[in-house]
């Protein structure tokens, strides 16, 4: 896959790797994988990711349960950051954010309590910061929140996305 010429805009005019730098968001270097899998695929000019998680290179930041151990505002956080993880899986797979055309699904798993209801609340942290960094006509997208028995290394949220470039 070629990377994209050095001016290239998103449909929207936007540069959402400014409005990250406006935000003080720095995209981390990617950690190794954990298992026999690739962090992204495209087909055509959609672009499905592997699940990301909130932990960073590994390193345990929002683990626990929603309902147990971790708060609603503690699990909006975690899913914001695994956003921002799946944000520089995506700038390595295709070059540049701003080839972004369109979210189109987000997954958010939960790992909850049986009883936790709230898993709309917690995913939001990744869609309002798709929506901060791209725009509605870019970031808002179809999606699913649901809640998880557990999740890899103990975490509190994974995200699953699914998008077009250009």
């Amino acid at each position: 896959m070629s990377l994209p010429p050095a001016n290239i805009q998103s449909p929207d005019g936007t540069d959402p790797e400014r409005v990250l730098a406006t935000l003080g968001i720095v995209l981390p270097a990617l950690p190794p994988l954990a298992g026999k899998y690739v962090r992204a695929r495209s087909s055509g000019r959609l672009l499905y990711l592997a699940g990301h998680l909130p932990d960073s290179a590994g390193v345990p930041q929002y683990m626990g349960k929603l309902g147990l151990d971790v708060s609603i505002e503690d699990g909006y956080r975690a899913s914001r950051v695994a956003m921002i993880n799946s944000l520089a899986t995506i700038k390595a797979s295709i070059g540049s954010l701003k080839r972004v055309t369109s979210f189109i699904k987000l997954l958010g798993m939960v790992n909850c309590a049986a009883d936790f209801v709230k898993q709309t609340e917690v995913v939001n942290g990744a869609s309002d910061l798709l929506d901060e960094v791209f725009g509605q006509d870019i970031g808002r997208h179809a999606r699913s929140a649901v809640g998880m028995h557990s999740l890899p290394r103990g975490n509190c949220v994974e995200i699953e996305t699914i998008l077009e470039f250009e």
